[in-house]
């Protein structure tokens, strides 16, 4: 996978000087007696860093160059025939994968059932030879497969533009022939309209980009656990479960191992087709659920109008037939429930339950007479706490009122700059005590002797920039704008070396899709102490991949200026560095396109250090209390608006992975290990605390 490097850059206006607040420096410990003398400052220089892949990449990864030091390559996998993701209707269709016939075998006895011998889903193994953890291989998958669906909905966005366009010319041209409009005239267009605009799903066309890349993650159907996937994990599509191998079908409610897998080693004296996954998402009336114990309907005979009513018999063959096997086998199950979710793009929202097997079986007449298969399945013991059931469904929910929270020493550290007010929490020291020693503010303010570049012409656009094919802001950045808008969000559609958003001289309105980073703060956040890191910064809401956070703002300094003494909070505006892959920086996709244009004098010797730097130590906003982890959920993006010049860009944190309520949030400072040299000339080591399963153990 392509590597998405954070792109510490940012573009400015001055602003007055603000009344100081109380709150505190920073997060991390305080650093050892060496640094005293020191100024460290936070960059984009990340080694081998959890990213998204670049659209543009068509095959998998190949083994990295010097930038990717340490990196190997990961080991092509063996992927399943796309076939079984044709099913065009809703309900436990089942897939055509042969069902053979059933052999005779003993009942093995499933009561009491339990988890003995069953491999945890957290087992960090590494099958796949990458040196990477399970949890950050499904980090990478889900983040790969975000890349391309947001790509797929641009994708469908211009070509239904395109045709409402060609249509509303068409009917133009009719009525001037007419000489006016005639009458029934809507419902032609109309008619017109559903003939030229087909459904197109854009999370189907991101599984087959997946599968033809040769990136869905267990390929090959398990039985149990997956590692790296835990009980209590969360996914925002169907689409998201195949391209993870979790569930291997779009649609179907049961998934199983057809008789391809009968003549393999590890599954001799097994009968096939057997049962490895369920879906329970209240598709069929005759389903009860209990948590730990599920009555569960087989498959067909459903009203495809989506009424959850039985319209014919069931048959027993397929899913039906493969969990009658897997009652027979003994085998455990996956269960996955689906329950509505407003943040989600699908409406639901998908949890990972676990274990569970078939401990009975039986044909009876269902609700509305028909004959349909149950299979009773009891949940593995020793296993977490479930999350969801039958009635409810439950996760980590985020505080509804300000005052009611536990450990409030602040109702809102911006004073009201920001859209929503961000409260501060502390729950650690005794007695608490707010973050204090800075002044907040939400814009950067300009050092005296910098002068910023001047206003480039804008785009002539009216309205939304997306509906202009021929928008001037489109084509600085490579054609197409860098956001999508879906559901009224607006998303980064994948990092890139530049975004170029609209500015002051551009003409189209304020919520054009590509002023998206300049919305302000859209989610409710809170500053909290934690016991390790000193403040953090965690979302009360679901913020999804490619959404953006905010800008890290502070005093904008020369880099040369900075006095020496410990900063913790610098920031080093290195995008032109990083465009240009120097001192083990990671390009994005576009450096070679931007940097011609951006950047004169490219062919000359870079600065040894980046020109510019943003210093948050007594002047910030809420980006100074985001915490460093070596996997972090934010990245960090270069952005630029009103000028051309990269060495002032804007320093933008977005998502780069779904963010639930109460998770912190978090990004890669970009220290390298052994980078930190102190006054005695020796190089000076920090511990990392950030949990990650692949944590580098060192911040430098």
């Amino acid at each position: 996978m392509a590597k998405m490097d954070s792109v510490a850059v940012m573009e400015v206006a001055p602003v007055p000087d603000p009344p100081f607040i109380d709150a505190t420096p920073l997060q991390a410990p305080p650093p050892p007696a060496p640094l005293a003398a020191l100024v460290l400052r936070r960059s984009a220089r990340c080694l081998n860093r959890p990213t998204r892949p670049s659209y543009a990449e068509q095959e998998p990864p190949k083994q990295p160059s010097g930038r990717g030091r340490g990196k190997r390559k990961r080991d092509e996998e063996k992927q399943e025939p796309a076939a079984e993701q044709g099913a065009k209707s809703p309900g436990r269709k089942a897939s055509k994968a042969e069902a053979g016939e059933r052999k005779p075998m003993p009942v093995i006895a499933a009561v009491p059932v339990s988890c003995a011998g069953v491999a945890p889903a957290a087992v960090e193994d590494d099958r796949m030879g990458t040196g990477k953890s399970a949890k950050l291989r499904v980090k990478e998958t889900l983040r790969a497969f975000n890349s391309h669906y947001l790509h797929f909905v641009q994708e469908e966005q211009k070509r239904a533009q395109a045709a409402l366009q060609e249509i509303e010319a068409k009917g133009s041209l009719k009525r001037q022939a007419k000489g006016g409009k005639k009458k029934g005239g809507k419902q032609e267009v109309e008619g017109e309209e559903k003939e030229k605009r087909p459904s197109k799903r854009p999370d189907l066309k991101a599984i087959t980009k997946m599968q033809e890349t040769n990136a869905v993650l267990y390929p090959e159907k398990r039985i149990g656990h997956l590692p790296g996937i835990d009980v209590g994990d969360q996914f925002y599509s169907r689409a998201e479960m195949v391209v993870l191998g979790v569930h291997s079908h779009w649609l179907n409610g049961i998934d199983y191992m057809g008789m391809k897998y009968q003549g393999k080693k590890e599954y001799e004296n097994l009968i096939f087709p057997l049962a490895t996954c369920i879906v329970m998402s209240g598709i069929y009336e005759d389903d009860l659920d209990k948590a730990d114990e599920i009555i569960y309907t087989g498959q067909g005979g459903n009203d495809l109008l989506g009424n959850h009513r039985q319209i014919g018999s069931q048959q027993l063959k397929r899913g039906n037939l493969a969990l009658k096997n897997s009652r027979d086998n003994g085998n455990p199950i996956r269960v996955i429930r689906g329950h509505i979710s407003k943040t989600s793009y699908t409406g639901k929202v998908y949890t990972y339950d676990g274990l569970y097997k078939v401990v009975d079986d039986w044909v009876q007449n269902g609700v509305q007479g028909h004959v349909v298969f149950k299979y009773k399945l009891k949940r593995l013991e020793g296993q977490p706490s479930l999350t969801t059931s039958e009635v409810r469904f439950t996760r980590a929910e985020a505080p509804t009122t300000i005052s009611e929270l536990p450990g409030l020493v602040c109702d809102d550290i911006s004073g009201g700059q920001e859209n929503l007010p961000i409260p501060a929490t502390n729950l650690v020291d005794d007695p608490p005590v707010p973050p204090s020693g800075f002044t907040y503010l939400k814009s950067l303010k300009i050092t005296k002797g910098i002068k910023m570049p001047s206003n480039i012409i804008g785009c002539d656009c009216e309205g939304d920039c997306a509906s202009n094919k021929n928008c001037s802001c489109a084509q600085r950045n490579g054609s197409d704008l860098p956001y999508v808008s879906y559901k009224n969000i607006g998303r980064l559609v994948e990092p890139k070396a530049v975004v170029f958003e609209c500015g002051a001289n551009c003409s189209c309105n304020h919520n054009c899709v590509n002023r998206t980073s300049q919305q302000g703060l859209q989610y409710r956040l809170e500053v909290f102490k934690t016991a390790s890191k000193g403040w953090g910064v965690r979302t009360w809401d679901t913020i999804l991949p490619g959404a953006p956070i905010c800008e890290y703002t502070g005093v904008l300094r020369r880099t040369e200026d900075l006095d020496g003494s410990q900063n913790n909070y610098c920031f080093d505006i290195d995008c032109l560095q990083t465009m240009k892959g120097l001192d083990g920086r990671e390009k994005r996709a576009g450096s070679e396109m931007h940097l011609p244009n951006l950047h004169p004098d490219n062919d000359s010797e870079a600065p040894p250090a980046p020109e510019y730097c943003i210093d948050a130590s007594s002047i910030g906003n809420f980006a100074r209390f985001i915490n460093h982890s070596c996997q972090p959920n934010l990245f960090v993006q270069c952005v630029l608006s009103s000028h051309n010049d990269v060495k002032l860009a804007k320093v933008t944190l977005f998502a780069a992975d779904t963010i639930l309520p109460l998770q912190e949030l978090s990004y890669d400072y970009g220290y390298r290990l052994d980078s930190v040299v102190g006054p005695d000339g020796e190089i000076v080591k920090l511990p990392c605390h950030c949990g990650a399963p692949d944590c580098r153990k060192r911040l430098y």
